[in-house]
C-alpha cells in the first residue's frame, strides 16, 4: 500500500488530474477541514493509499472560522467531560511541541470581582486538573494589584485579583494546509473543488465515488476506493444515513485593530448579560473577539455571518469589560462566523451546554465522522482509522500516536530576520518555507502593515497552494481578508502585481475575481447591515 503522491500544486497541477482520479485508492477521504486534513496524514503515514477531495476550498468551513484556539477546554471540564478534556490537553501539548511557529503558547488572565468564592475555588481546582493533565505545575492566581499590571484595560472596580493560565492559539486555516502538506509528504493527494455527486456501490457496499471537476471543468470521474471516509464536519452525513442528529451551531466573532484593544494577555470574562464565557486575545497583528453559541437556522449551502444581535453581544461584553477604551462597532475591521458540528444531545439543553465529543458511525464501505475539537483532529484521524481496520483486510497498524509534523529547520533569509518571524514561516510553511523565502522579490519579505503576514506569502500561495478563488488566497491561505478594513481593498493594487501573474489569470479573470469577493466580504466578513435576527446569542 504505497500512496505515490499527487502531482504537485503548484503550476500546472490539476493537469495530472484525470490520471490521479484514475488510481486504485485504499481510501478516499471526502471533506478538506482539519478533520479530513488529520485522517488523511494518519492514513497515509502508516502506508495507505489515501486521496482526499473537497467540494469547496480547503479549510472553507469550520476549519477557517472557529475561534483560533487550541484548548483544554476549562468550561467542557466543568461541565464533567473529563475525558475530552485530558485528551485535548494533551493534544495541546503535542500540537505545542510539534509545531512551534504554528501552535503558539496563550496566556489566558480571567477578572475576579468577587462575586462567588466557591466559583473560584472551583476554577482553580480545575487548573489544577489541567496542569496534572499537561504534566505542569504553575500558581494560577493574582491578587488584584499584578493582576491589574497583567491586564492593564479591564475594569477595576470591584476587582478582587484574577486567575491565569496557559492555553494555545493557531491559524486554523494555515493548520489545515499544513497538515495536508505533511500528509502530501508521505505520498497522499488532496484536491479542492472536487464535489462528490454520488456513491459508487456494489450491491448494498461503497466502491467509491463519482467526483465533479468545479474548478478546472474536465467534467465528471468516478473514483474507486476500498473505503470511503466522509469527515464533512457539519456537512457529514450527507453521503449516507444512520448517524447521530447534527445541532449546528453558530460562532460569530470579532476582529479589532491592536492599537484599539491593546492586549498582552488574552482576558477570557464572563457576559455581563448571561454569564457565558467571552474572550479577547492578540492573533496575526489584531485583537480577536469571541465567541457567540446560537442555533444556526440558516441552512448550509451558503456561508455563515454574524447577525445584528450578536454583534450587539459582542460589543456589550467589550464595553463592560474595557470601559474606558470606548469601544464600538466603528472598531470592527471584520467579522467572521462558523458553524460548528455538534452532535445533538437531544435534551433541549442550550448551546453553550452541549458537550463537543465526536461520534463516528459506519456502513458497508463507508466510515463517517462529525463533531469535536479543533485541538483534537489527530485523536479523532486514529479513532477513525481504528473503525476503518474492519474494512481493510490485511491492514494492521497499530495506531499509536505519532510526532504530527516533521521537525523543520529555519529558512535562511537574504537579509537578517528576526527568529519570531522565521519560525512563523517554518511552521505554517513547513519544508516549503525556503522556496517561499527565496521566491520572495524587492520588499516582499516586509510585513503587510497591520498584520504579521508577509507580502511573500501571498506570492507563494498563489503559486504553489491551489488558489482557485481570490477569496480563497485572502480569506484562507492568507488570513489578511480578515485583518485589514474592506477585506484588504486599499492594498489590492499591490496584491494584483504580486499575484496575478502567479496565478495565471488575465485581466477580465482579475477584475471578476475581484468583484466576487468584494461582493462576498460585504456579505459575510463586515458588519451586519440591519437586525436580522431576534436569538440571542
Amino acid at each position: 500500500m504505497n500512496g505515490g503522491g499527487d502531482p504537485g500544486w503548484q503550476g500546472g497541477w490539476r493537469a495530472g488530474l484525470p490520471e490521479l482520479l484514475a488510481r486504485e485508492w485504499d481510501v478516499l477521504v471526502v471533506g478538506g477541514g482539519i478533520t479530513g486534513a488529520g485522517i488523511l496524514l494518519e492514513a497515509a503515514r502508516r502506508g495507505l493509499r489515501a486521496l482526499l477531495v473537497e467540494g469547496r476550498d480547503f479549510a472553507w468551513g469550520t476549519s477557517s472560522r472557529s475561534s483560533k484556539l487550541v484548548h483544554g477546554g476549562l468550561r467542557y471540564l466543568a461541565q464533567g467531560h473529563v475525558k475530552l478534556t485530558r485528551e485535548a490537553v494533551r493534544e495541546r501539548e503535542a500540537l505545542l511541541r510539534d509545531a512551534p511557529g504554528l501552535v503558539e503558547p496563550q496566556r489566558f488572565a480571567f477578572p475576579d470581582y468577587g462575586a462567588s468564592r466557591r466559583k473560584r475555588r472551583t476554577m482553580l481546582a480545575g487548573l489544577a486538573l489541567y496542569d496534572l493533565f499537561a504534566g505542569r505545575r504553575e500558581r494560577h492566581w493574582q491578587d488584584a494589584g499584578a493582576f491589574a499590571l497583567l491586564a492593564p484595560n479591564v475594569a477595576r472596580a470591584g476587582l478582587a485579583g484574577g486567575i491565569v493560565y496557559l492555553d494555545a492559539k493557531t491559524d486554523d486555516a494555515r493548520l489545515v494546509l499544513r497538515t495536508l502538506l505533511e500528509a502530501r509528504r508521505h505520498g497522499a493527494a488532496a484536491v479542492n473543488y472536487l464535489t462528490v455527486r454520488s456513491l459508487l456501490k456494489e450491491g448494498d457496499k461503497v466502491t467509491g465515488a463519482v467526483l465533479r471537476d468545479d474548478a478546472g471543468g474536465a467534467g465528471l470521474f468516478e473514483v474507486r476506493a476500498r473505503l470511503v471516509i466522509d469527515a464533512g464536519g457539519a456537512w457529514a452525513g450527507q453521503l449516507a444515513t444512520g448517524g447521530p442528529r447534527l445541532r449546528p451551531l453558530r460562532g460569530s466573532h470579532l476582529l479589532l485593530p491592536s492599537w484599539r484593544l491593546p492586549l498582552a494577555q488574552a482576558i477570557s470574562l464572563m457576559h455581563p448579560g448571561d454569564g457565558r464565557p467571552v474572550f479577547a486575545f492578540p492573533w496575526e497583528g489584531a485583537t480577536l473577539v469571541g465567541t457567540t453559541d446560537v442555533d444556526h437556522r440558516d441552512g448550509l449551502a451558503l456561508e455563515a455571518a454574524i447577525t445584528r444581535p450578536e454583534l450587539d453581544y459582542l460589543l456589550q461584553a467589550l464595553q463592560a469589560q474595557f470601559p474606558e477604551l470606548g469601544l464600538g462597532e466603528e472598531d470592527v475591521i471584520a467579522t467572521y462566523a462558523g458553524v460548528r458540528p455538534v452532535v445533538d444531545s437531544g435534551t433541549g439543553d442550550a448551546p453553550s451546554k452541549l458537550g463537543r465529543e465526536h461520534a463516528i458511525w459506519c456502513g458497508k464501505g463507508l466510515v463517517s465522522v462529525t463533531g469535536g475539537k479543533l485541538t483534537t483532529f489527530r485523536a479523532i484521524a486514529l479513532d477513525v482509522l481504528r473503525q476503518a481496520k474492519r474494512q481493510l483486510p490485511g491492514w494492521n497498524d497499530a495506531l499509536a500516536p505519532c510526532t504530527i509534523y516533521a521537525p523543520v529547520a529555519l529558512p535562511a533569509a537574504p537579509r537578517r530576520m528576526p527568529a519570531p518571524l522565521l519560525r512563523r514561516l517554518a511552521g505554517r510553511h513547513g519544508p516549503q518555507a525556503q522556496a517561499l523565502v527565496d521566491a520572495a522579490q524587492d520588499g516582499e519579505l516586509e510585513q503587510i502593515p497591520g498584520t504579521d503576514t508577509l507580502w511573500a506569502e501571498l506570492r507563494w500561495a498563489a503559486r504553489a497552494e491551489a488558489v482557485e478563488h481570490l477569496d480563497d488566497l485572502l480569506l484562507r491561505r492568507t488570513r489578511i481578508g480578515l485583518l485589514l478594513r474592506g477585506g484588504g481593498a486599499g492594498h489590492m493594487e499591490r496584491i494584483r502585481a504580486i499575484c496575478q501573474a502567479e496565478l495565471g489569470w488575465n485581466d477580465a479573470r482579475w477584475e471578476g475575481e475581484q468583484a466576487a469577493y468584494a461582493a462576498l466580504w460585504v456579505r459575510h466578513y463586515s458588519l451586519p447591515r440591519a437586525a436580522q435576527d431576534s436569538e440571542p446569542a
